[in-house]
C-alpha cells in the first residue's frame, strides 16, 4: 500500500478513535483505569524494572497519575517525557513529585528542564538499568502494534530501547490487526506487552 494511503486511513481512524475514547464517561474510563493499572503492577516486567519511563496522561487517555505514584512508594525512578522542538525525540526528566512539571506552549505538563534530572537513555549507566516504558496510544492489536498521534515520538523511542515496552489500552481500543486495516508501515514498531483492564497480552511470548 503506498504511503499516502496509509496516512489517509489513519486520519480518519484517528477520528473514529478519538470519537470512541470520548463516548466512556469520566466515571467509566476512571473504574477502567484503576483496572488497567492493577494488571500492571502484577507483571514480572513492572517488578523487575527499576526505571519507568510514562507519559503523563491528558484528555481521555489511560490515566498514569496512579502509576507513577506506585512506582515512587516502591522505590522506582520515573521520568517524564519533553518534547525536543522540531524533531521526533524527547528528552527524558526524573521526576520525583508533581510539582516537577510545568506546562508547556501547547499546553501541556512536561517535567521542568532540570540538568540534574535528564536521564540520558544511551549512556552506558542508565542502559544497564532494568527499565519499562509505559507507551500511550488511540488503539492497540494483538501483535503488539498500536496507532499513535502520527507525530512519531514513540516509534523513534521504541526504535532503539532496551527495556520493556508496555501499551496502556482500554479493552475497547484493542483491535484484532491493525496491519489488515492497513494503518501500519514499516517505522511502525510492535510493542512487547499490551495491558488493558481484562488481559495482559504479551507478544511473541514463547
Amino acid at each position: 500500500m503506498e504511503g499516502n494511503e496509509i496516512l489517509a486511513r489513519k486520519k480518519e481512524l484517528r477520528k473514529q478513535l478519538i470519537q470512541l475514547r470520548k463516548s466512556l464517561s469520566y466515571d467509566e474510563r476512571a473504574r477502567i483505569d484503576v483496572l488497567i493499572a492493577k494488571n500492571v503492577i502484577d507483571t514480572a516486567e513492572w517488578r523487575n524494572s527499576a526505571l519507568i519511563l510514562t507519559y503523563l496522561s491528558v484528555n481521555e487517555e489511560v490515566d498514569t497519575r496512579e502509576l507513577i505514584e506506585l512506582a515512587w512508594q516502591a522505590g522506582k525512578t520515573v521520568a517524564i517525557p519533553r518534547v525536543i522542538p522540531h524533531t521526533r525525540l524527547m528528552d527524558w526528566y526524573r521526576i520525583q513529585d508533581f510539582n516537577q512539571l510545568e506546562k508547556s506552549k501547547f499546553g501541556i505538563l512536561e517535567p521542568l528542564a532540570d540538568p540534574k534530572n535528564l536521564i540520558r537513555l544511551s549512556d552506558e549507566g542508565v542502559f544497564g538499568i532494568p527499565s519499562l516504558s509505559l507507551v500511550p496510544g488511540l488503539s492497540f492489536d494483538l501483535a503488539g502494534y498500536r496507532m499513535g498521534y502520527g507525530g512519531g515520538f514513540y516509534d523513534t523511542l521504541l526504535a532503539s530501547f532496551a527495556g520493556y515496552s508496555v501499551g496502556l489500552c482500554r479493552e475497547i481500543q484493542l483491535r484484532d490487526s491493525l496491519a489488515d486495516l492497513g494503518v501500519i508501515d514499516i517505522h511502525d514498531q510492535a510493542l512487547e506487552l499490551v495491558v488493558s483492564e481484562q488481559r495482559t497480552l504479551r507478544i511473541n511470548a514463547e
